[in-house]
C-alpha cells in the first residue's frame, strides 16, 4: 500500500513536469514573437507610410462624406465617390494595412455624416461645397507634388 502512494505522488509531479515544460515553451515562444513583432512591426508601419498620407486620408473621409451627403441633396450621381475611392485604393493601397486605413477614412466621413443629416439642409449644402473646395486643392496637390 505504501508502494501505491508513492507511485501515485510519482506520477502526479510528473504531470505537472511536463505541462510545466509546455507552458515554459509556449511562454517563450509567445515572448519571442513578440520581440520580433515589437522590433518588425515599427520598420513594416515606416514602409507603409508615405510623406503625403496626411493629405491622402483627408481626401478619402472627404469623399465618404460626399458619397452621403451628395446623395442625401439629390445628386443623382450613384456611386461616383465611392467609385474613386475605389481608384485611389487600387493606387494607393500596397499592403493591407494600408487599405485599411483608406477604407476606414472614408466610412469615417461617410458615418459621421449620416449620423448628423438625415436631410439636404442649407449645412449640409455648405459642407459639400467646402469638401468639393477642399477635395480639389487636395487632389491637386497630391498630383503635383507628391508625383
Amino acid at each position: 500500500m505504501l508502494e501505491t502512494k508513492t507511485a501515485k505522488m510519482n506520477h502526479t509531479p510528473q504531470k505537472n513536469n511536463a505541462f510545466g515544460k509546455r507552458a515554459i515553451c509556449v511562454t517563450i515562444l509567445a515572448g519571442t514573437l513578440l520581440a520580433f513583432l515589437s522590433v518588425s512591426m515599427p520598420k513594416t508601419y515606416a514602409l507603409d507610410n508615405k510623406p503625403y498620407d496626411a493629405r491622402l486620408l483627408r481626401l478619402a473621409e472627404i469623399l465618404g462624406s460626399l458619397h452621403y451627403l451628395r446623395a442625401l441633396c439629390g445628386a443623382r450621381e450613384g456611386q461616383l465617390w465611392r467609385n474613386k475611392m475605389q481608384e485611389i485604393v487600387q493606387a494607393e493601397g500596397t499592403s493591407a494595412l494600408r487599405r485599411a486605413k483608406l477604407v476606414k477614412r472614408f466610412n469615417k466621413g461617410y458615418r459621421s455624416y449620416r449620423q448628423n443629416h438625415r436631410t439636404c439642409t442649407d449645412a449640409a449644402r455648405l459642407a459639400v461645397e467646402g469638401f468639393m473646395t477642399e477635395g480639389a486643392e487636395i487632389a491637386e496637390r497630391l498630383a503635383t507634388r507628391n508625383r
